[in-house]
This record gives C-alpha cells, structure tokens and sequence, in this order.
C-alpha cells in the first residue's frame, strides 16, 4: 500500500495492492467507512483500489492512520469487524481520557501503533484497543501490585485475567486466584440454593466468562479441579499467604477498608496482585466507606505499586455504553456541585444514593 498527500495534507490518496482484501476493509454495504466519516467528519472516496480521504488536516490524518492499522491487520490474516474499527480510531486520535477527567500528571501513552503491548494466550494474542488499556498492559507487566481504577466496560478485569492465564501458561506462576466480595448489586436475592460453590458462582461468574475467553472450557475446569485456577470469595481470603501466583481482586469498590487491607497483605513470595474496581459504582450500605477509595489515599506514591486509571472515553463495549457512562457522570456533577477529583475521572458519590450495577 503506498499514499500520496495532495492539497496541503487536507486530501489523501491510498493505494492498496491486494483487491480481494478491500472488500473486508469498506465493510458490508461499505460501513466501516461510513462510521469513519461519521466520527471524523471526513469524506472518504473509493475508485478502484484508491481509497481518497478529504477533510480537515487533522481529521484526514487519523482516518489515514486508523485505515493503515486496519490494512496491517488483514494483512496478517485477522478478522476486521466494527470493533476493530472502533479500536483503530480510538488508538489512532491517540485520547486516551478528556484532560479533565485525568489528573495533570499522569503520563498519556502516545507509543506507535506497532508498538502497543499485548497479552498473548492459547487462544491469540489480546490487543489493548485504547492507549489507557495500554499503559494497564504496561503496568501489569512490570509492576508486583497494580490497581486498575475505572468505570464498568473499560476491560480492567478483562485485561487483569489475560495476564494471568498468560503467566500461569508460561509457568511463571504456579496458580491464578481469583477473587470478589460477595456483595449484591442493588438487589436482595435471599438464601440461595445449593452448596457453598453453587451459592457464590453467581457473584464470581464474570470471571469465569473471562476465563473461558482465554483457554478451552474443558481446560479451565480441569485447572479449578486442581487447584491451579481458585475463584473463591473474598471472605475465604482471611488468614492465608499467596505465593508464587497470580492474585485478582476484582470489584474492589465493594470491600470495606479492613477487608482490602486483609487482602492486600495476603501477598507473598513470587506474588503479583491486581485490584479493579469502579468507585462510582459501590454496592456498600449507605454510610459504609469503600475500601477501595481508602487504599488508593494511603497507598498513593508506594514503590511498586501502579495504578492505572480508565475514563468513559475508554470504554471498549458497545459505544452506548461510552455515552450512558457520561450522561451518568453529568447527572451526578450536576447534583454534588463543584467537588474535588477522585481517582482520575472525576467526581463520584461513594455510599449514598441508591447504589447502581456494574455488568463487569
């Protein structure tokens, strides 16, 4: 493929060598162009296998970058869908958050496209498909205790059980643990049913549904069977030692200050540790603190530990899901006023109110 700029870089021609690929690159019925018009304000114009950008210097530079990462991606033979799309405009406008909503010193990844890290498991590699879900892979790599901060869709706990079916797979840990208070989401189921496996599977299900993104069903049952992979509640933390694996705590907001406390010093030799959670969305009695929130204070500036923090311009589910994320945090700027940030993106009510869902 080869590009020629003409009109002072406000119109750009590419030219593609492979014909039988252009089909997939438009889309059905042309759609993933149309989407990229629609979200760059640029006109795209396809005659033969030329591609013609027009539009705003700027503009016309993302959609040139995005369909360039796209090509590469048929290229090697990967399926491009609107998703990716998606991911490619994300990556290539190179924002990951609105400067409000992230504090003034927190570094932005701008690294190239070629260059963004991914997580490889059995079933293929995990691509970040935002500079934010960057620099969470980033952390995850180099860093013992990472704390994933952000609202619901943005892949932190996605991302979270890659790594670790990544490492348990490399043998450079012994088991994956798995781990969630047990708290209900705005409703009162009662007394369920069943053992105690069968009572707490429903909190622990997103997980589960992570894991057999990574490897075969039949694999990942084997692996609990043994003990290498343990999805267990937080209460079943208390008193033991973590070593040498690879440990989740994922919807940390719901935790009180002395269970995260609890879970945070479980860590032991040979150890890494990964904490996601959303404290716009704290499921606590009205009036209890989150944990979460507390930890983030007392443990900010502590040598190895990162935090990486996702706004509602990360989210990578339905692009809905984006909008409704800020309509929400609209609503609750509007009602609080004026108030100070808290974990990167903005201001959030924590234990008052009726509490919300997080579909994580």
């Amino acid at each position: 493929m080869m590009a020629d700029t003409v009109s002072a870089a406000r119109s750009v021609t590419l030219q593609f060598d492979d014909n039988a690929l252009l089909p997939l690159l438009f889309g059905e019925h042309d759609r993933h162009l149309a989407r990229i018009e629609q979200r760059l304000g640029v006109r795209l114009a396809c005659r033969g296998n030329r591609l013609s950008i027009i539009g705003a210097a700027t503009a016309a530079e993302v959609a040139e970058t995005a369909i360039r990462s796209l090509w590469r991606q048929l290229e090697r033979g990967d399926v491009v869908g609107m998703a990716e799309v998606e991911t490619a405009l994300r990556l290539a406008e190179g924002a990951p958050a609105a400067p409000e909503r992230r504090p003034a010193d927190a570094p932005e990844p701008r690294l190239p496209l070629a260059d963004l890290p991914a997580i490889r498991t059995r079933k293929g590699a995990v691509a970040p498909r935002s500079h934010a879900q960057a620099a969470y892979i980033d952390q995850l790599s180099r860093q013992d205790m990472v704390f994933g901060i952000g609202p619901a869709g943005t892949g932190k706990t996605y991302l979270a059980v890659a790594q670790g079916v990544a490492l348990l797979l490399a043998g450079r840990v012994d088991r994956i643990v798995l781990s969630r208070p047990a708290v209900e989401a705005g409703e009162r189921l009662g007394f369920l049913p069943g053992d105690m496996k069968e009572k707490v599977d429903p909190y622990l299900r997103p997980l589960y549904d992570a894991l057999n993104d990574m490897m075969p069903a039949d694999q990942v049952q084997r692996r609990i069977t043994s003990g290498e992979i343990e999805i267990a509640p937080l209460a079943f933390m208390r008193g033991r030692t973590l070593a040498h694996c690879y440990a989740i705590l994922d919807e940390a907001q719901n935790t009180t200050p002395a269970q995260i406390k609890m879970f945070l010093t479980r860590m032991g030799e040979g150890t890494k540790m990964v904490i996601t959670g959303d404290p716009s969305q704290v499921d606590l009695p009205p009036g209890q603190k989150s944990g979460l929130v507390e930890a983030l204070s007392i443990l900010d500036g502590v040598e190895g530990i990162g935090v990486s923090r996702f706004a509602e311009t990360d989210v990578v589910r339905h692009p809905l899901v984006a909008r409704i994320v800020a309509a929400y945090n609209r609503a609750d700027q509007s009602a609080d006023g004026p108030a100070p940030r808290m974990g990167g993106f903005g201001r959030r009510r924590i234990g008052n109110g009726p509490p919300r869902q997080e579909g994580e």
